[in-house]
């Protein structure tokens, strides 16, 4: 079963910053998502691949220190997170799937199916 490759997960201080890259399948979204312990899993941020050019979509919790991109040579996604905070604290999946990115200008946790996901790889933020 073809699934996404996360990279760069680790442990950070409060503050500090961490890339998260993932190759794969390439469909019209390529999102970021986490899930905390005891919590349900939400959409962090999401590249929506246009024609001419692609469009971030980012949870409000994110906005203004998460970046989310594309490397066209390297076919990989990149997560950058900045300014990190301990509840920033979880597992994150790459995922591609089909459009739409966001509904209402929300970015939306539940992608439609088929959706094509990753493993995860765990980002620590401690104080």
């Amino acid at each position: 079963q073809v699934q996404m490759m996360e990279s760069g997960g680790g442990s950070v201080e409060v503050g500090g910053s961490l890339t998260l890259s993932c190759r794969g399948p390439v469909k019209a979204c390529m999102g970021w998502f986490r899930q905390a312990p005891g919590k349900e899993r939400e959409g962090v941020a999401a590249l929506y691949l246009g024609v001419s050019r692609d469009t971030p979509w980012y949870a409000d919790t994110v906005k203004g220190r998460f970046t989310v991109s594309r490397d066209i040579a390297k076919d990989t996604v990149i997560l950058q997170m900045n300014t990190l905070k301990s509840e920033d604290t979880a597992t994150y999946y790459c995922a591609a799937y089909q459009s739409p990115c966001a509904r209402n200008g929300t970015l939306i946790d539940r992608p439609q199916e088929p959706v094509v996901w990753g493993q995860g790889t765990q980002v620590t933020v401690s104080s």
